[in-house]
């Protein structure tokens, strides 16, 4: 029988699918999963509850059966414009939710963790102190991932059990249910570039793209996250989580302009959402002609998401080192990885496949 039961709110979400791979690969553990929509499950291990978050009398009366559960995993949103200021108040009420649910139905609960964001820092306002560290200074709220973990580490202090946090920046995989992925937005970017016979340009200011960045790649969260859970020296704190790993978009983009045999262009201002605005027609022609699965641009590259990342004119860096000495010490060459990924895409013919690459 599983030592542990983990309920996994979003857990069809970018954070949590490789999550939920990683949990059930140990035989240590059971997950049940929440979401809107949650896909059939054929391991026995593994069960789901169709939940929205949104009604918490509905969810209340939806999360049942929970009796077994040790520990809460937090990987959810309320509806949020790209790089705005998020809902404060509909994310708190999703986590009181949650929480109220397993404290409600499990007597076992022990732990219960929240993956945040780069966010935390401010990256969505402009440039953030660099490297950043857990214990950064607020910025002026709002900022809901501050409510959150407030109200995370006062119920955990009521109730008696542990609590900790995660903060991913700029999560990605081969996620091809998920559009907002950098991996397939760049992937599209170059294919457009590629099919046109156009330098690779990176579209973006110039000081983006000289700037020093890094990513987390899903299965490195979902690494770190399996660890945070039980590790001793987890308990109650928050970690930085990403790859551990640096780059340059100017590295990136010379690194992928050579997987798609493409020269690298300059660095050009521009606003993707309304420079790809007519572009479908294109993709439906590159799709029919490389026999691609996906004939619609918008279900691969959402180019608001593009422009958020795109337009930080600033380094954003979480340094690592937090989570390194308290004994997590996995490490992903963020490069290498991406590359991967775009391959994976290629394989699924969601993105052409070019001899050269």
């Amino acid at each position: 029988m599983p030592r542990y039961t983990a309920l996994i709110a979003g857990a069809t979400g970018a954070t949590s699918i490789r999550l939920v791979e990683t949990l059930l690969a140990d035989p240590s553990w059971s997950v049940i999963g929440i979401a809107r929509n949650p896909p059939p499950s054929t391991n026995e291990r593994l069960r789901y509850i169709s939940v929205d978050l949104t009604d918490p009398e509905a969810a209340m009366a939806a999360l049942t059966d929970l009796a077994d559960v040790t520990h809460v995993v937090y990987a959810c949103r309320a509806p949020f414009k790209e790089g705005g200021v998020e809902d404060v108040e509909g994310n708190v009420r999703m986590l009181r939710t949650v929480i109220d649910a397993a404290e409600k139905g499990s007597s076992k609960l022990g732990h219960v963790h929240l993956i945040e964001g780069a966010k935390w820092y401010g990256v969505h306002l402009g440039a953030p102190i660099t490297p950043s560290r857990e214990d950064a200074a607020r910025h002026m709220p709002p900022n809901f991932y501050y409510d959150q973990q407030d109200l995370l580490a006062e119920r955990a202090r009521r109730g008696g059990w542990a609590w900790s946090a995660s903060r991913p920046n700029l999560i990605y995989d081969f996620a091809p249910q998920r559009a907002r992925n950098i991996v397939s937005v760049i992937g599209a970017w170059a294919t457009m570039c590629k099919e046109l016979d156009l330098p690779f340009d990176f579209p973006g200011p110039q000081a983006t793209f000289d700037a020093i960045s890094d990513m987390t790649d899903a299965h490195q969260l979902a690494r770190g996250i399996r660890w945070i859970l039980t590790a001793p020296a987890a308990q109650n704190q928050v970690f930085n989580l990403t790859d551990g790993d640096l780059f340059r978009w100017n590295q990136l983009w010379a690194r992928v302009a050579d997987h798609f045999d493409l020269k690298v262009g300059t660095a050009r201002n521009w606003k993707l959402e309304t420079w790809m605005a007519d572009k479908q027609p294109l993709w439906e022609q590159i799709a029919a002609r490389h026999n691609l699965v996906e004939p619609r641009l918008d279900r691969i590259a959402p180019w608001a998401f593009a422009d958020f990342v795109f337009h930080q004119t600033y380094d954003v860096l979480s340094i690592t080192t937090k989570i390194r000495m308290a004994g997590f010490h996995d490490t992903v060459a963020t490069q290498e990885q991406l590359i991967a990924h775009l391959r994976a895409y290629q394989e699924a013919r969601i993105l052409p496949t070019y001899d050269a690459s």
